[in-house]
């Protein structure tokens, strides 16, 4: 299974999510590291991703390569993280035929409607566990 983990300026968010993905799925699954900024990418391959690639063509090039696409409801939005996601990049995504699992960090000025209010270290594990789910049901 191919999983990308999308995440832009610190790279926080993403650095998160793969050490989880680590802890709970060990080296099974081939974790690549997409981030708008080479500092989000080598924080999240210090975090155990297997390869990571930064800037608006690596995002467009990946996004239909891979299985799951993990990171904040921020990535398919144009113009978000400061300016620092591209319509390009927010358009890939959208359309990669990836599954794509969105934690709901409302700092972009989205809101999603029927989501708790949760510190985001809960909807990093809850995306965790829809991952193994999503992966079960699809024998993989």
């Amino acid at each position: 299974m191919r999983i990308a983990v999308i995440d832009g300026q610190g790279g926080g968010i993403g650095k998160v999510i793969i050490e989880k993905l680590r802890i709970n799925f060990g080296n099974n699954n081939k974790i690549l590291a997409l981030g708008t900024n080479a500092v989000a990418v080598s924080l999240m391959i210090k975090a155990g991703a297997d390869e990571g690639a930064s800037g608006e063509n690596a995002i467009v090039f990946n996004a239909p390569t891979v299985d799951y696409i993990m990171g904040s409801v921020a990535i398919i939005a144009p113009h978000a993280m400061l300016g620092e996601f591209t319509p390009r990049m927010a358009e890939a995504i959208a359309q990669s035929s990836a599954r794509k699992i969105l934690l709901p960090v409302n700092r972009c000025g989205l809101y999603i409607a029927g989501i708790k209010k949760e510190p985001l270290l809960y909807y990093m594990d809850d995306a965790v566990d829809l991952l193994r789910e999503l992966s079960e049901e699809a024998g993989r």
